[in-house]
């Protein structure tokens, strides 16, 4: 029994993906179906609701509307993912771990959002003090978590190596 909570506990990370990729997949059904493209709604003081569709990268970055350059960006996200699951699995770190599981999560979100007709759903607006930053979904922000975690672990906490 205890070889079998010890192999759960260690491939935890994967399970995180899972679960990410699961609520990005919520999150943007919800989205479809409670909100309207283009019409914005209150949420939270510093967030609206606005439902859009980006062909582009994160925060809606490169979207030209081309299916072509969707698809390209499609490839370039499934061999990244495969990267980051190398990383995830060679990985000692337990923080690091957690960072490229966020990571992974998200990009998997996007990819399966993306294949079905080139766009990804969009639906939450950062806007602060009447300044628009971006829109982005649940995807975006677990990638961008997982990426804040991993670079201030390598600037704060380059000899703190926890083992899982």
């Amino acid at each position: 029994m205890m070889e079998r909570q010890d192999l759960l506990f260690k491939n935890r990370f994967y399970f995180y993906i899972v679960i990410l990729l699961f609520c990005d997949i919520a999150t943007k059904q919800l989205a479809l179906s409670f909100l309207e493209k283009g019409i914005s709604s209150s949420f939270i003081p510093f967030i609206d609701f606005y439902l859009i569709f980006n062909s582009g990268i994160a925060f809606g970055f490169l979207d030209i509307g081309e299916k072509f350059f969707s698809n390209i960006l499609m490839i370039i996200a499934i061999i990244i993912v495969i990267y980051l699951l190398y990383l995830l699995n060679e990985e000692n770190d337990a923080s690091k771990k957690l960072g490229l599981s966020f990571i992974t999560g998200g990009a998997l979100g996007n990819i399966v959002d993306r294949a079905p007709d080139g766009y990804v759903t969009d639906f939450l607006h950062l806007n602060i003090d009447n300044f628009s930053f971006f829109i982005f979904n649940f995807a975006d922000a677990s990638i961008s978590l997982g990426a804040i975690l991993i670079i201030y672990l390598e600037i704060f906490k380059k000899d703190h190596a926890k083992q899982d």
